[in-house]
């Protein structure tokens, strides 16, 4: 049978083509649009790296007022807060300099228990509060970057979308993890 001069097969493979090529745009905007997705939740994360970097140097000159004679474990957080603030996006670097970054803040506001006038600084409390509620953050926006992660590198595994993926040169995205048990709890404030 010949419908407009096409016959039947014509069109059938007309389709077909028109199908996989309406499936390949919407795979290519789902890769794209997750990979924003990811982007996006990166400079979230960042966003709250940023926050901690700022509120250290004010928490380590409130500390200093206290407890001088710290010097090694004021020095050691100065030492790690500009690593972390050199390094940029989610590597593993990164995470790394983050997770001893978080570990030296802990360090430093266990030192509260050793100096009771410093627990009566008001503006030590504010800057304390400030930190672990920022640290309250930073977990919440890695955990939301890692999802989007994770779904973004399925998108970039499950068929057919890999196979557009890698003709567009999609990479998969590296997790944003921390490295001890230690560094998934937010210093506290009591």
């Amino acid at each position: 049978m010949v419908y407009g001069g096409f016959g039947v097969g014509a069109l059938l493979l007309i389709g077909l083509v028109g199908a996989a090529l309406v499936g390949a745009v919407l795979m290519f905007n789902g890769i794209v649009g997750l990979r924003q997705l990811v982007r996006n939740a990166w400079a979230d994360v960042d966003v709250y790296l940023k926050r901690r970097a700022e509120l250290i140097p004010n928490l380590v000159t409130a500390v200093k007022a206290f407890a001088s004679h710290e010097q090694a474990l004021l020095e050691s957080v100065a030492s790690a807060r500009s690593l972390a603030i050199a390094l940029d996006g989610p590597t593993s670097e990164k995470a790394s300099a983050e997770s001893r970054l978080g570990s030296e803040v802990t360090n430093m506001l266990v030192l509260r228990g050793r100096y009771p006038k410093q627990n009566s600084s008001e503006n030590f409390s504010r800057l304390q509060n400030e930190l672990a509620n920022t640290e309250k953050m930073i977990a919440n926006a890695r955990q939301y970057y890692n999802a989007c992660v994770r779904d973004y590198n399925t998108k970039l595994e499950a068929f057919p979308s890999n196979m557009v993926g890698a003709m567009i040169g999609a990479k998969q995205e590296q997790f944003f993890e921390l490295e001890t048990a230690e560094e998934r709890i937010a210093p506290g404030v009591g």
